[in-house]
């Protein structure tokens, strides 16, 4: 594949979707076995380092950004893991090309693949930085906002996460979202910051198979996933 940003031509994973059989955690990363499979979500030039899912594409701000200091220190940093780095290479280039909230996705990413690595610390900062960088971004939906709720809950900024919820509640949300935040409420209460799935905050038919939502490279990376649940919880004739 040639990359967009230095033309130079690499081999690269092509990631195929693997329809997930669990239910996804409260921040809707997905079961396994698509859970498994974050190392192929983005490829990686190993010339200029540019990181995108798909790397023989560029936004014209991407090329600027890769040559700055900041991205080459981002993906220098060795007391990062690898896998974080890229993601956090991707969410630097989202920013600089004005895509927030999809810097905030690929940065939750970078958390996720920290708490495989089993690096807490940089978890909980990822998740605040996520959360920043969704609100500077466009004003977001009820289902954005569950996750930014479940973002500072697992980041341990338990006031903030309470006060974010509360507002959605009174909001009188979708059904769905009214039933994660409802757990996230009660999990705030105990100050508990570990994962939960969403199976664990609805109704039985939650805890059926969960088919793969959405993309990994897109804006919100798992809107049909929330489409699913309301065809779940739809009155029936």
């Amino acid at each position: 594949m040639r990359c967009a940003v230095c033309g130079t031509e690499s081999r690269q994973p092509r990631f195929r979707p693997i329809p997930p059989e669990g239910a996804p955690d409260l921040d809707l990363r997905p079961g396994e076995p698509l859970r498994g499979t974050m190392a192929s979500w983005l490829q990686q030039c190993p010339y200029c380092s540019y990181v995108a899912p798909d790397i023989t594409h560029a936004h014209p701000a991407a090329i600027e950004a890769v040559g700055t200091a900041p991205f080459r220190a981002l993906i220098a940093d060795t007391a990062h893991p690898l896998l974080a780095r890229r993601f956090l290479g991707y969410a630097y280039v989202l920013e600089e090309s004005g895509a927030l909230h999809a810097a905030a996705e690929a940065t939750l990413q970078a958390a996720w693949a920290a708490d495989d690595a089993r690096k807490p610390d940089l978890a909980r900062a990822w998740r605040g930085d996520a959360v920043a960088l969704w609100r500077a971004g466009p004003p977001l939906d009820a289902e954005q906002t569950v996750r930014v709720v479940d973002a500072l809950r697992r980041a341990e900024a338990f006031e903030d996460a309470a006060a974010t919820a509360e507002q959605l509640a009174a909001s009188h949300p979708p059904e769905v979202v009214a039933g994660v935040i409802a757990l996230e409420l009660r999990l705030i209460a105990l100050r508990d910051s570990g994962r939960h799935t969403v199976a664990s905050a609805l109704p039985p038919p939650a805890r059926r198979p969960h088919a793969s939502q959405g993309t990994i490279a897109k804006r919100n990376g798992m809107g049909g996933f929330w489409a699913f649940l309301r065809r779940l919880w739809r009155p029936k004739d």
